[in-house]
């Protein structure tokens, strides 16, 4: 069992208006957060203690509260401001390295535990932030294997809801098995990874599941278009079956902490030569030149 909260991390975080060591932060056992999972939350990448693609997260961060029909508590240059403060914090050490910064937003405190959405609460929001483990060059170097499973989760999978009970069983899959993800199928077509986006290389082209309730359009959605658009890769989204992926030239994985990462096995079987392809190698370089520019930028819209 894990030890005493004086063993938690000293952390600043934000809380409802406060910044506090995150030991410390505490919410009501009556949030309908900590009793529905009634909340939403968005992760934000930091490079040299500069978010990146920051308004992206932030829109996505609003499709995701209007969904829920919860009020957006602040703007978006206030949830800026909050962020950087967080960064400012940080250690030295801390800012030189990759961080994510975790924001989480619920529908508030309610008087009673009731399934109806009750009017007029006041959100509860929190953030915080933590260092990225970065994946070594070696495992870059020779791919990593991954399982699949039947996508069994709920239907609304483009909300990025705090409710992610099903994203962890289906994580702990991969976990049981030694291996480093999850991909999912829904009636065999490819859905998504427990907490990645999941794309397909064949004859040089790059495609991935539609824009759909079914998939978690991850920001990386609109920066791999992207970077296969200055690479001049085709690329397509489109319904892809479960034999496409297992007979994939190429089979990536993209989200917030793993950047892009190739995916060399499936189910114990060799997915294209069985080492990570030119496809990949030219999507990563374009994704540390992508960093770089963002280290760089200051421009962020309010």
């Amino acid at each position: 069992m894990l030890g005493p909260a004086d063993a938690l991390p000293d952390s600043l975080c934000y809380l409802d208006g406060d910044y506090v060591p995150l030991r410390d932060a505490k919410v009501s056992v009556l949030d309908r957060g900590f009793i529905f999972g009634d909340g939403v939350y968005d992760v934000v990448p930091l490079y040299a203690g500069q978010p990146f693609c920051f308004d992206e997260h932030m829109a996505r961060l609003d499709r995701s509260l209007a969904a829920l029909r919860i009020d957006n508590p602040m703007a978006r240059r206030d949830w800026l401001a909050l962020v950087m403060r967080l960064v400012d914090a940080s250690p030295d050490e801390e800012r030189r390295q990759a961080q994510l910064a975790y924001i989480q937003v619920t529908r508030g405190v309610a008087p009673r535990r009731d399934h109806a959405m009750p009017p007029g609460l006041r959100p509860t929001v929190f953030s915080m932030l933590s260092v990225v483990k970065p994946i070594g060059t070696d495992v870059r170097a020779r791919g990593v294997a991954c399982v699949s499973a039947e996508d069994f989760r709920w239907k609304m999978a483009h909300i990025k809801a705090t409710s992610l009970l099903g994203a962890v069983l289906a994580r702990q899959i991969s976990i049981d098995a030694g291996a480093t993800e999850t991909i999912m199928f829904r009636d065999e077509w490819l859905s998504e990874a427990s907490s990645s986006n999941v794309w397909v290389v064949k004859d040089g082209a790059v495609s991935g599941p539609p824009r759909d309730q079914l998939v978690l359009a991850g920001i990386r959605y609109g920066l791999i278009e992207r970077l296969c658009a200055d690479a001049g890769i085709p690329f397509s989204l489109r319904r892809i079956d479960r034999s496409e992926v297992f007979t994939a030239d190429e089979l990536l994985l993209s989200s917030a902490s793993k950047e892009v990462l190739p995916v060399v096995t499936l189910d114990g079987r060799t997915i294209g030569k069985g080492t990570p392809g030119p496809i990949y190698q030219a999507l990563y370089q374009g994704y540390q030149l992508a960093k770089q520019e963002s280290a760089h930028s200051t421009g962020i819209d309010s």
